[in-house]
């Protein structure tokens, strides 16, 4: 999400609070995001891959989907590499994400701006006796597929990611801070289906402008829709590269891309749905859009 003065809404229309509490499932959309990949996995339905119970009865196919993951089989796209920017250009107070494949990180976002609302796989915990490990540990079993083991007590140890039912990380509870302090909501990505990491689209100021760039109308922007309201519908990474040429940072962009990746312009993208990036910015350049 991120925030926008009054200037800078006429120019977007040219394209046409919750705790930290357990999260909760709704319903899929058809055809999207990680679950319309899960049937392979050998689950009795796509949520449970998710699930703390089935995961203690068969953690096999958590950890089938986890490989997946791997870091290194994704490169971060150019969606990842604006939010960079944003901090590089010292306008990103904050990225809260529910994306679990660290693909944040690996785009050169330091882990002080990110709040990873559903955890992430750099850090893992042994289920029986709690003891931490470092998510690299846990990755040489899962190449191989065995199930991770405590070393000490034989439990399974599972990568500190957000189950169905499990509370939400500390670091979720900055939103208190940030969000007030916010000029400018973007939102990228997402379904908005997800709580209670949905209702921090409502978390702003009403005054605050709220960029959604995303294949859907969703979430509040959908049902209570604010005057200052922007949308942008279709592909993300388009839209997204339509408002780098807005801002005029087309060069700075493709320069980033070519440091972090070698190639220009031409990064990798995770390729599933199911992304939701709520950058927070903590000022607004006035001269963004003249």
């Amino acid at each position: 999400m991120a925030l926008w003065a009054c200037s800078v809404v006429p120019a977007l229309r040219l394209w046409g609070l919750g705790g930290a509490r357990p999260w909760t499932r709704r319903p899929r959309s058809p055809g999207t995001g990680y679950y319309s990949n899960l049937q392979q996995y050998k689950i009795p339905y796509p949520e449970a891959i998710f699930e703390l119970s089935f995961f203690f009865r068969d953690p096999t196919p958590f950890f089938t989907f986890a490989k997946e993951l791997y870091p290194g089989n994704y490169r971060p796209n150019a969606t990842h590499y604006f939010l960079r920017l944003l901090h590089d250009k010292g306008l990103l107070l904050r990225l809260y994400t529910q994306n679990i494949d660290g693909l944040e990180r690996a785009s050169g976002i330091p882990a002080s701006k990110l709040v990873e609302a559903h955890g992430s796989f750099a850090s893992a915990t042994c289920t029986v006796c709690r003891r931490p490990f470092p998510g690299e540990d846990f990755w040489a079993d899962v190449m191989v597929d065995t199930v991770p083991r405590c070393p000490v007590c034989t439990g399974v140890v599972k990568p500190d990611i957000v189950f169905f039912g499990e509370m939400l990380p500390h670091r979720f509870l900055l939103h208190l801070a940030d969000f007030p302090m916010a000029d400018l909501l973007l939102i990228l990505g997402t379904s908005l289906e997800v709580e209670p990491f949905a209702s921090l689209s409502e978390a702003v100021r009403s005054s605050v402008p709220r960029l959604l760039i995303n294949r859907d109308l969703v979430g509040s922007l959908a049902r209570h829709p604010r005057g200052r309201d922007v949308v942008q519908l279709g592909d993300v990474v388009h839209g997204v590269k339509r408002l780098v040429e807005l801002l005029g940072w087309t060069e700075e962009m493709r320069d980033l891309i070519q440091r972090e990746t070698g190639k220009v312009g031409t990064a990798e993208s995770h390729g599933r749905g199911h992304l939701f990036y709520s950058g927070v910015w903590s000022t607004w350049n006035g001269a963004l859009f003249g």
